[in-house]
């Protein structure tokens, strides 16, 4: 091959190649990124099931029923407690991990359905009264945004 050859070669290398294997490389990130995502939103579902495993454990809370719960003990009282405590770590660690402003597409539904779950529980008036206290020490970004739904929430049901 003569120099002339070697060196057009060069060129449709440099022109066609390097874009290509950037454009490759770029699309590669993106997916690794997509599957990290749902690597980390399988994550945290299965933690929120085995957080539902728990409140089934404890079926004399009535956590899961829509309508007022009867008069706890103390020892119920404190079991409630601890399992908001563990919800609103999970949240916390949900909107973390998942929550971004500039959300779309799959991430923004994915998210979604942690706020739908957030919802769910800010309707519960006993988990409202206790949000002060639960959100000490939490991420301030974070005690906003649950602050905001469980203001919503209350301002739906008064209505």
């Amino acid at each position: 091959m003569s120099l002339e050859t070697w060196e057009l070669l060069s060129y449709v290398v440099t022109v066609v190649g390097l874009p290509l294997a950037i454009v490759t490389f770029v699309l590669e990130q993106r997916k690794e990124r997509e599957n990290e995502d749902e690597e980390v939103y399988q994550l945290l579902a299965d933690n929120y099931t085995d957080f539902l495993k728990l409140v089934m454990a404890h079926p004399d809370l009535q956590l899961r029923s829509n309508r007022e719960s009867l008069a706890l003990s103390a020892e119920q009282e404190e079991r409630k407690l601890v399992l908001f405590e563990i919800l609103i770590s999970l949240f916390e660690r949900a909107y973390l991990l998942a929550y971004d402003p500039d959300m779309r597409g799959k991430r923004l539904r994915r998210w979604m359905s942690w706020e739908d779950y957030m919802r769910e529980w800010c309707q519960r008036e006993d988990f409202r009264q206790h949000l002060p206290r639960l959100l000490v020490g939490e991420d301030a970004d974070f005690v906003a945004h649950i602050n905001q739904i469980a203001q919503e929430v209350a301002s739906a049901q008064a209505r």
